[in-house]
C-alpha cells in the first residue's frame, strides 16, 4: 500500500485506531432505549417515561383487560417499587399530618414529632400484598397448568395499585359516607382491572374461575385495608386531641379551685 492510499483510508481504518464495528455496535446498543426517555427497570430493554405513563393510564381504565398485550415481552418493576412505596409514604406522611394538624388545633405549644409507626403499619400491608399475591398465584396456577410469568404478576399487581395514590388524597375529606364510596369505587376498578387481566391465563375450569373470584376479593380486601386503616388514623387522632381538650380543662379547673381556695 503507497503512502496516498493510506492517507485515504477512514480513521477508524488506521494503526491503533479503535475498529468501526465498536462504535456501531455501541450506537446500536443506546438506539434499543428508544424514544430518549428515562429507562426504568425491566428484564428487557429499558422501558421509557412515556411507555410507563401509557401503562398508568391503561390501569384506570379496566374495561379493556389487554394489559397484558400492552407490556408484551418488557414487564417493568416501576409498579412493584415506586408506586408501592409512594402509596405507604403516602399513607404514613397523612398519618402524620393528621396527627400534627389537630394536635396542633387543641394545644399551639405541639410540635411535630413523626411517628414510625405509621410506616411501619402501611409498609406491612402494602408491600406484602404486593409481593405475596402475585407469587402466590403465580404457583397456583402454574400447578393448574397454566404458563404464569411471575414478573408480569409483579409488573401488573404493581400497577393495580396506582388508582390508590389519588384515591389516598380523597380520603382526607371528614365525611364518612363519601369516604366509603370513594374507597368502594377506587377499589372496584382496581379489582377489575386485575380480575380481567387474569382472564388471558385462566381458561374455562371451574378452579380458575374461582382464583378469578379469589382475585376480586382479594383486592377488594385491600381497599378496605387501606380505608379502615386511615380510618383508625383519624380516630385515634381524634382521641387524642379529646384527651388533651379534657386535661387541659381540667387543668384550668384545677387553678381556679386553688384561686378560690377550694
Amino acid at each position: 500500500m503507497d503512502e496516498s492510499s493510506y492517507w485515504n483510508l477512514p480513521t477508524s481504518h488506521l494503526l491503533g485506531s479503535v475498529p468501526a464495528v465498536v462504535n456501531e455496535e455501541s450506537e446500536a446498543s443506546y438506539g434499543r432505549r428508544g424514544g430518549g426517555g428515562r429507562g426504568y427497570q425491566t428484564l428487557g430493554p429499558p422501558t421509557d417515561t412515556d411507555v410507563v405513563v401509557n401503562r398508568l393510564i391503561s390501569s384506570f381504565y379496566p374495561a379493556g383487560g389487554d394489559f397484558f398485550n400492552k407490556i408484551g415481552a418488557n414487564p417493568d418493576l416501576y409498579g412493584l417499587i415506586w408506586i408501592t412505596t409512594t402509596l405507604v409514604f403516602m399513607l404514613a406522611a397523612f398519618g402524620n399530618c393528621a396527627t400534627y394538624l389537630i394536635q396542633k388545633r387543641t394545644d399551639r405549644t405541639t410540635t411535630w414529632s413523626f411517628d414510625v409507626g405509621y410506616v411501619n403499619a402501611a409498609a406491612c400491608g402494602i408491600y406484602g400484598y404486593s409481593l405475596v399475591v402475585p407469587v402466590a398465584f403465580y404457583f397456583l396456577l402454574r400447578y393448574l397448568g397454566s404458563n404464569a410469568s411471575l414478573i408480569r404478576f409483579w409488573c401488573m399487581w404493581g400497577y393495580s395499585l396506582s388508582i390508590f395514590i389519588p384515591t389516598a388524597f380523597l380520603l382526607l375529606i371528614p365525611v364518612e359516607i363519601l369516604r366509603w364510596i370513594i374507597i368502594l369505587v377506587a377499589g372496584t376498578a382496581s379489582s377489575c382491572f386485575v380480575t380481567l387481566n387474569l382472564t388471558s391465563y385462566i381458561g374455562g375450569s371451574n378452579d380458575l374461575r374461582m382464583m378469578m373470584i379469589a382475585a376480586f376479593l382479594l383486592q377488594m380486601t385491600l381497599a378496605i385495608f387501606i380505608k379502615v386503616w386511615s380510618r383508625d388514623v383519624f380516630d385515634e387522632v381524634q382521641q387524642r386531641a379529646t384527651n388533651c381538650v379534657s386535661l387541659e380543662w381540667v387543668n384550668r379547673i384545677d387553678l381556679v379551685l386553688l384561686a378560690y381556695n377550694f
